[in-house]
């Protein structure tokens, strides 16, 4: 019998194999290569429409360019799943995401096909324009650089920057404007608009063709033909061609689903000098139904089966809390129909912060800005200069980009700007770009800032409420990504005093201090200890700035040795603000810190990165007791 044909994708290991193929061949590649990354992802979740989006855009670029010499700069990385499986990974595939498995990001540790590691967007084109004009210093000046950039990362003020750069710099660079027209969500703005126009006018995309044909035949100077095509495509947009007027080639609108035309487009653009830009055409999802009819669930779904689409959820017998997203997304709502002031801001997350419900409501109120984080905190400032209260809402990692902003244009100006840093913490799958764990440290320095973190959703409630209830300046409230710990989490609003924890359990034998969710973890190890006859007192901070001195002194004058557990880097955050506190005031105490230690933790489950770094439940008893017992032993002996 004869043996069973090996599909193409089988048949290929590395790049090199994918280039002996027929241009033919890579049409049924591309539809193996969709079928197979929508059948483990189905299983084994991950950024789906994205990397369905871009296959045959990922097949084209591997076939033509001599990778990993070549160079491919992914922006974001959602959409490199495809590239990864096409680069030696296919067998390990479906271990992305998980602990100690593939990272679900480009990762240059990982592979030097990866050539740059990304997670955040708007990062591509100035990576690759330093890697285009390093490698020229190096004499390498047959190596290509390609960077592959969504039209929803290219809002981001970093990648304006990088092509003014580029444009000016004449580097060899070439930019792929990977266009769907969404993020996560629809793409806003007037880059849209812009965009949208291009890629409609059939009458410019014929006359740009043209012209370029007719003038390449005359002989006249580069410089001629350039003004030239200004002049003619300005006449049909009406304005100029952006990109062009930065110095970039531009070439399409093309249809990014011809993989032989965008094989041959690729290899016609690979050997012309300077900056260039290449607009395709693609659509999120494409080649599976349910994920181009709903695009924004299918960014990530989850479990799902892949015949019917259906999204699958683990269903247990017991009422299940919700995420702590959820509750922010309402609570919102319900302080703003009391507060015609409040405003909501967030760049581009408007299903993931669930900020959907007031966008519905009061979209007059709301603001998706764009993946601008920068932006929306200065827009949130001058909001709040003529009285309103902007919820400006910005996951951790991605406020990192707009620090200066929060000191120069908020907290100088006691601005009331409530910031809601959604993701707080060790975030789970998306690993060492997207955990959340400095921004109790890097918050904690600047002057003028109220920081708390809630314990469960009912804190989380009353934070906002608080924030909003008078003019204190600026206000940072920081909560988990995923399940909170409350069914009936939504009560009456209760305004909380600033700067004041609390003592939930008294205790004889030590204190753990706790900010946030790891109170939770608390709580049940003093449970747990107390059936050991180990009596600890625990202590939530719920503030880290204005810190509760008075509660603070109470500990310090009765305990001996002291525990902090926080869901973040141990360096300046709330362990840090403990030991200063007791530096300042003259008190000599055994002060254990448990947080994030200083390294950059991998992907994993949160269950298994909380574990990891050693601040679970587990983690807090085993401390407790390693500190204890040698104390208990010693009194019997």
């Amino acid at each position: 019998m004869e043996e069973e044909r090996k599909s193409l994708l089988d048949q290929i290991k590395f790049p090199s194999d994918l280039r002996k193929l027929r241009p033919e061949e890579l049409i049924t590649l591309s539809d193996e290569l969709r079928q197979f990354i929508i059948e483990i992802v189905s299983n084994h979740p991950g950024h789906l429409g994205a990397s369905l989006g871009v296959v045959e855009l990922t097949v084209a670029l591997h076939y033509i360019f001599n990778t990993p010499y070549d160079q491919i700069i992914w922006d974001v990385g959602h959409q490199a799943y495809g590239h990864k499986i096409l680069t030696g990974r296919k067998e390990i595939f479906h271990t992305n995401r998980k602990y100690k498995g593939i990272s679900g990001f480009p990762k240059m540790a990982e592979s030097e096909f990866d050539a740059f590691g990304t997670g955040h967007s708007s990062t591509s084109i100035s990576a690759a324009l330093g890697i285009a004009i390093g490698s020229q210093l190096n004499g390498e000046v047959d190596r290509k650089i390609v960077a592959v950039i969504g039209d929803g990362s290219l809002t981001g003020g970093l990648a304006f920057e990088g092509l003014n750069n580029a444009g000016f710099s004449k580097a060899n660079l070439l930019v792929i404007l990977n266009d769907n027209n969404m993020a996560i969500d629809p793409n806003v703005g007037a880059l849209k608009e812009y965009l949208l126009d291009i890629t409609t006018s059939k009458t410019y995309n014929k006359v740009k063709t043209d012209v370029w044909n007719i003038l390449g035949k005359i002989k006249l100077t580069r410089q001629i033909i350039q003004k030239l095509g200004y002049a003619v495509k300005s006449a049909l947009l009406k304005q100029s061609n952006l990109f062009e007027a930065l110095n970039f080639r531009y070439f399409g609108p093309v249809d990014g689903h011809d993989v032989v035309h965008l094989a041959k487009v690729l290899a016609d653009l690979k050997d012309i000098p300077g900056p260039k830009l290449l607009h395709v055409l693609t659509t999120k999802g494409k080649g599976y139904k349910f994920a181009e009819e709903d695009q924004t669930t299918f960014h990530a779904p989850g479990l799902f089966n892949k015949l019917t689409g259906e999204i699958i959820k683990i269903i247990s017998d017991k009422p299940q809390p919700p995420k702590f997203q959820e509750v922010f997304g309402r609570t919102l709502l319900e302080l703003a129909e009391k507060n015609p002031k409040i405003v909501a801001i967030t760049p581009a997350m408007v299903s993931g912060s669930s900020m959907k419900y007031m966008f519905e409501k009061f979209p007059d109120r709301s603001f998706d800005v764009g993946i601008a984080e920068q932006h929306a905190v200065t827009f949130s400032a001058g909001l709040a200069v003529q009285g309103m209260i902007p919820f400006c809402n910005i996951y951790s990692s991605f406020m990192q980009r707009a620090y200066d902003q929060v000191i120069h244009d908020v907290a100088i100006q006691k601005l009331q700007v409530v910031f809601c840093l959604d993701r707080a913490g060790l975030v789970g799958e998306d690993g060492a770009t997207h955990h959340g764990t400095y921004d109790l440290a890097y918050m904690r320095c600047i002057p003028n800032l109220i920081i708390a973190a809630p314990m469960n959703e009912e804190e989380l409630r009353n934070l906002m409420f608080t924030a909003q209830a008078e003019n204190n300046g600026p206000f940072v409230i920081r909560y988990p990504k995923g399940q909170g710990v409350m069914i009936n989490w939504q009560k009456p609003f209760q305004k909380l005093p600033l700067g004041k924890g609390r003592m939930l359990r008294s205790g004889t034998d030590l204190a753990i201090i706790t900010i946030g969710i790891t109170g939770n973890f608390a709580e049940e190890a003093c449970r747990i200890l107390f059936n050991e006859a180990i009596e600890a007192a625990h202590i939530d901070m719920r503030f880290l700035k204005p810190i509760d001195t008075e509660l603070l002194h109470k500990v310090f004058k009765k305990f001996s040795t002291i525990i902090t557990v926080e869901d973040g880097t141990i360096n300046g955050g709330l362990g840090s603000a403990i030991l200063e506190f007791m530096a300042d005031n003259g008190y000599h105490a055994n002060v254990i810190r448990l947080g994030v230690p200083e390294r950059f933790v991998e992907h994993g489950s949160q269950v298994q990165l909380h574990r990891e770094c050693g601040y679970d439940t587990q983690g807090i008893i085993e401390t407790v007791k390693s500190l204890v017992m040698p104390k208990i032993l010693s009194k019997v002996v």
